[in-house]
């Protein structure tokens, strides 16, 4: 089940305070149901991906249906392009993917490597721009597409910068799930991994979130020195060692985050 939408700070939106429109969360929880293992849904799957009643999860899906967002043929519902436009929203309004984007194309014809940048947005991050040369695997990343932070390469560098505070908060309230023989499912070997992606300055994961695939990632930092987002270079395993990561990766994602620095300012 998909847990209630929370704030920037962690906090849950839905608090009964009051402050919040509750046909809001729900219909917010509705669409972020669908993702690529569920593109389309029957009413009875999405109630249970939310957690929400039959009858709330039918008015949410009507009311998309009505407004554009979301198709149904009789039985099965999925998100239109028209979702697009929500995310365009926030798109439009930084410099971030505009100015990451040629580096990252850049970055992946000279390695040949899938290559991302991801912000922290509260216990997930969020891929904001993209460029690969082929797909290694069965996962179709993009724009918008959303990483456990526990697992990835990405996740331990943007890890690394919260407070200690922060970062226990973090490890309090999300479930440590196995996806792969190699996913961190423990507390400790995570925070001894986000440790060392701090005390290093970059991050390697190894089939954490996807069997037959290993990443090295990179801190982004504005012109004040703050991380701003975490950009990554994925390989499959039989292409590179963690050794030939660091030799042949590492280098030039740390050139391109030096370069990027100097555009993004606070």
């Amino acid at each position: 089940m998909i847990a209630s939408p929370q704030s920037a700070d962690g906090n849950r939106l839905d608090d009964g305070s009051g402050d919040t429109i509750q046909a809001l969360v729900r219909g917010l929880q509705v669409i972020r149901a669908f993702d690529a293992r569920h593109q389309r849904m029957t009413l009875t799957e999405v109630a249970g991906e939310t957690g929400l009643t039959r009858a709330t999860a039918r008015r949410c899906l009507l009311t998309l249906h009505q407004l554009g967002y979301v198709s149904w043929d009789g039985k099965y519902f999925g998100l239109t392009p028209k979702i697009l436009t929500l995310g365009y929203a926030y798109l439009s309004s930084t410099s971030l993917p505009t100015i990451v984007q040629p580096a990252l194309v850049h970055l992946s014809q000279q390695t040949g490597a899938s290559c991302s940048a991801c912000i922290l947005d509260s216990t997930e991050a969020v891929i904001v721009a993209r460029a690969s040369p082929q797909r290694f695997n069965s996962t179709d990343l993009g724009v918008g597409s959303r990483l456990p932070l526990y697992c990835t390469s990405l996740g331990h560098v943007l890890l690394a910068e919260l407070s200690d505070e922060q970062f226990e908060a973090y490890l309090d309230q999300t479930p440590l799930v196995s996806h792969t023989a190699a996913t961190l499912t423990q507390a400790e070997d995570v925070r001894a991994a986000v440790r060392l992606a701090g005390t290093q300055g970059f991050a390697i994961n190894a089939e954490g979130l996807e069997t037959g695939l290993r990443s090295i990632s990179v801190p982004l930092r504005n012109t004040l020195g703050h991380v701003v987002a975490a950009m990554s270079a994925t390989v499959p395993v039989s292409v590179a060692s963690e050794q030939e990561m660091q030799d042949r990766l590492l280098p030039v994602l740390r050139s391109q985050a030096t370069l990027l620095q100097q555009m993004l300012t606070a």
